[in-house]
């Protein structure tokens, strides 16, 4: 069931989604080399409770973190640990979300950690700008299928791919609500977009194929054929007068 939320649960959650945003950036300023993905995790942990909030990706399912740190070729759900000290060169995914007063925040983006190359940086580059392609469609009146084809077509156009096998969601009192969001598909196809909607649009966009695999951790999702992967993500609420971005710091 989609549930369209009141202006006052609008107000709640975005908080939740400025928490989240700033947890977000906290982070991706503190990545250099020979920090470790553990170290990055407690900052944002730390962070989110000192705000009145909760990391609502603890427990998550049995999630063990507050955050998804994911390198190089992890697509999304890299579990921190102490012994992944990051290295000049890296690139970092990272997604983490809040809990505020009952309702959710969630938002990633993706760090270069020292120099990385330039491709690394295209890849970056590029789907950060997919992610703004996509929420540019999400308008009320409009259809799911339309986030997904400008996502699509803008990454596919720079001759990479898009992860299949999982998508953007929903958000609400929940951290994973109806509708799916998918970062492909057909305009003018699915659900209809409308006001008091919030969704979190994530393109996980892959230097080479679009196939993924997952470790026997049971989370990490790495890209197949072992290219780099990048990953954005923000909360959005559908209004009348067009879409607005909730995770911003």
């Amino acid at each position: 069931m989609i549930v369209l939320k009141t202006a006052r649960e609008l107000g709640i959650m975005k908080q939740a989604c400025v928490i989240s945003a700033k947890a977000l950036k906290l982070i991706g300023e503190a990545i250099e080399p020979g920090v470790t993905t553990a170290e990055l995790d407690k900052l944002a942990e730390d962070f989110i409770r000192s705000q009145g909030a909760t990391p609502n990706f603890k427990g998550y399912a049995g999630y063990p973190a507050a955050s998804c740190i994911s390198v190089n070729d992890q697509v999304i759900h890299g579990i921190p640990s102490a012994n992944r000290k990051l290295k000049s060169g890296d690139i970092v995914s990272v997604d983490l979300g809040a809990l505020f007063e009952g309702y959710n925040g969630d938002n990633a983006a993706t760090f270069a950690c020292g120099d990385v190359s330039a491709e690394a940086k295209r890849l970056i580059d590029t789907t950060r700008e997919s992610l703004y392609e996509g929420i540019k469609m999400a308008r009320a009146g409009g259809r799911v299928g339309d986030i997904g084809a400008a996502v699509q077509s803008y990454v596919e156009a720079r001759g990479y791919s898009v992860v299949r096998d999982y998508v953007g969601h929903g958000i609400g009192t929940s951290l994973h609500e109806a509708p799916e969001i998918p970062n492909y598909g057909i305009s003018g196809r699915g659900i209809r977009l409308l006001p008091g909607m919030t969704i979190a649009i994530e393109p996980m966009v892959n230097a080479g194929g679009h196939k993924v695999k997952v470790l026997p951790d049971g989370w990490t999702v790495l890209t197949a054929d072992g290219s780099l992967s990048a990953h954005f993500e923000h909360t959005v609420v559908i209004t009348a007068d067009g879409p607005q971005i909730m995770t911003k710091a």
